[in-house]
C-alpha cells in the first residue's frame, strides 16, 4: 500500500494532471511515485495472470479567481484515459467555493507489464485542487 499527497492549492490545466509532493506512506516495488510528479506506475509483479490494485482519490476541488461558473471534475486515469466509472463531477455556485470529490477503481495489471495512474482534470477548464490524497494499495 502507498498514499501520495499535495496539501497545497494547486491550478491544473484542462487535462492535466494533480501533482503528489508527499509520499506519508511508501509503497513497495510494485507501486513506483517520484515525488512531485502526477503519474504514478503499477506493475504487474505476480505468479498470477494480473496484479490487481485498488486506487482511491479525494480532495478538494474549485474554480479558480477568473474561471467560469459551471461544472468541473477529476477522475483516475489509466494510462492517461479517464475513467467514467470514477470521476467525480461537481457545480459550484461560485469561484473559489471548494466540494470535497472521491473516486475510486479497481485497476488490473497483465503479469510482466506495467500501467499508469493519475488524477486528471477532465473539466474544460483550469481548475484548483486542495489536499489531494491518492491511495494505492494491491489487493492480489
Amino acid at each position: 500500500m502507498a498514499e501520495f499527497t499535495n496539501v497545497f492549492v494547486q491550478q491544473i490545466a484542462a487535462n492535466g494532471n494533480a501533482v503528489f509532493s508527499e509520499t506519508p506512506v511508501s509503497g513497495s516495488n510494485c507501486i513506483v511515485h517520484r515525488e512531485g510528479s502526477g503519474i504514478i506506475t503499477l506493475r504487474g509483479m505476480t505468479n498470477q495472470c494480473r496484479a490487481r490494485y485498488k486506487v482511491v482519490f479525494g480532495g478538494n476541488i474549485a474554480i479558480p479567481t477568473g474561471g467560469a461558473v459551471g461544472p468541473i471534475s477529476v477522475a483516475i486515469a489509466v494510462e492517461g484515459e479517464a475513467l467514467g466509472s470514477a470521476t467525480a463531477i461537481v457545480t459550484p455556485a461560485a469561484v473559489n467555493e471548494f466540494f470535497n470529490v472521491f473516486a475510486a477503481a479497481f485497476i488490473e495489471v497483465p503479469r510482466g507489464c506495467c500501467v499508469t495512474v493519475a488524477v486528471k482534470n477532465t473539466s474544460t477548464e483550469t481548475i484548483e485542487l486542495e489536499n489531494a490524497n491518492v491511495i494505492v494499495e494491491r489487493v492480489c
